[in-house]
This record gives structure tokens, C-alpha cells and sequence, in this order.
């Protein structure tokens, strides 16, 4: 046809047929997903903050299966990361706070993340850090990235009120506080501000993100930010 590029034309089946043909190829490649899991503590802690993650981590798994992705899966605290077989995740013995050995800000750069890959990290995001150095590495070596946050209601919003016990949950320590409606008025503006600066930073580096709750299944959670925001398709 007019427009075509004589380079692919198949010479051999002209010799057999006497008619011009076209040979096509399509590269079949199979994506490369490279699973991330913040095992920090604060991801932990609360068992309806623990049940989700891994609901979360577990679907992100499977649907990468599914799609027959090459799946590398890392588990990231602190400092300390390393990379285990998902088949390894199916044993019931398995305890994600195993891994929880340090807290602080997740070390991404020493992930040996493959080039081109999407990269998929599970965090909640709760920790003193500019998200933009953390951005910069899931998108190094040409990478794709999506942030998948679980996240209580009542983290965004609790309810303290009085003389209150406080618990840094990563490095255990303490703090005896009195909460007056000031003081919580100023937390619920610092962890509002919080998630937009991740949003402003996804935004900025055209990273896919979504916050997921954890007081609902895991299905209305998803189609509360993922679905909407493209990160994830409904089949059937």
C-alpha cells in the first residue's frame, strides 16, 4: 500500500507468490515491575493499618503475576533493605515487622532498581524527608513510578484531648504531651500539608500517585484515588 516501507517487504514470499507482503514484527516483552514495601513500624503498628498494607502488597503481587510482569520485590526500612522471592511471601509464617529492624527515612539508593522498570512503592509517607529525594529514586535509570499510601482517619484526624501519652512508634521513645484545641488544630494542618507536598511533588515529577484508607475493604479503598487517578483498572 502507498505509504509503506519497502524495507519490510518479504522477498520470499514475493519469489513464491508474485505478490508484495509486508513482514511486521511486534516485540513481545513482558513489563518489569520492581515491588517496593515499607516495612517501617509506622506501617505496622495498627492492625487495621497492618491488614491493609499487606492487602495492598498482596494484590500489587498478584496482578503483577497476572500480567506475566518479571516481578522483583524489596523490603525497605530505614537503612536496611534486601530483596526476597515472592514465593517466599506465601509461607503463613511469614511477619512483615520481621523486617522492621530500624526506622527512619527508607534508603532507596541502594535498590538495584532495572532499567525501564515501573516501580511501585507502598508507603505511607510518614517520615522527615523531602519527598522529591525519594522520587528521584524510583525514577532513576528511565524508571516509572507509583506511590500507593496507606493511610488511618485517625492519623489525619484524631481525637487526643487532655494530657496525653505518646508514642514514637519507630523508635519507641516517649513523650508526655497535653493536647489542647490549638495544638491539635496545628497537627492536623502539618500532616495536611504533609500529603500535599507528596501530591505537588507526584505532580511535578509525573509520578502516579493515590492515598489508600485503611477503615474500608480493599476494593472501595482503591476506587477512592487509585482508580480514578488511572493506577488501576476494573476487568470483567
Amino acid at each position: 500500500m502507498p505509504g509503506d516501507d519497502p524495507r519490510y517487504i518479504d522477498w520470499a514470499a514475493y519469489a513464491r507468490s508474485g505478490q508484495t507482503i509486508m513482514k511486521l514484527y511486534r516485540e513481545e516483552v513482558s513489563p518489569r515491575m520492581d515491588l517496593v514495601l515499607d516495612v517501617s513500624r509506622s506501617m505496622f503498628f495498627d492492625p487495621e493499618k497492618r491488614a491493609q498494607t499487606l492487602r495492598l502488597f498482596f494484590f500489587c503481587m498478584e496482578s503483577a503475576q497476572a500480567l506475566s510482569a518479571a516481578l522483583q520485590v524489596y523490603l525497605v526500612a530505614g537503612s536496611e533493605s534486601h530483596r526476597v522471592d515472592p514465593d517466599q511471601l506465601r509461607d503463613p509464617e511469614w511477619e512483615p515487622e520481621a523486617a522492621a529492624e530500624s526506622g527512619g527515612i527508607p534508603s532507596l539508593d541502594r535498590l538495584p532498581f532495572r532499567n525501564s522498570s515501573i516501580r511501585l512503592f507502598l508507603s505511607d509517607g510518614l517520615f522527615d524527608s523531602a519527598p522529591d529525594l525519594i522520587l528521584q529514586e524510583l525514577l532513576r535509570g528511565k524508571g516509572r513510578g507509583v506511590l500507593l499510601s496507606p493511610w488511618l482517619r485517625r492519623e489525619a484526624n484524631p481525637d487526643w484531648q487532655g494530657n496525653m501519652e505518646l508514642r514514637e512508634c519507630e523508635q519507641g521513645w516517649v513523650r508526655r504531651q497535653r493536647v489542647d484545641a490549638s495544638l491539635l488544630k496545628r497537627y492536623r494542618e502539618a500532616y495536611t500539608r504533609h500529603v500535599q507536598s507528596w501530591r505537588d511533588s507526584c505532580r511535578r515529577y509525573q509520578m502516579g500517585m493515590a492515598r489508600v484508607p485503611c477503615d474500608c475493604g480493599l476494593g472501595a479503598a482503591l476506587k477512592a484515588e487509585a482508580l480514578p487517578n488511572g493506577l488501576v483498572e476494573l476487568w470483567g
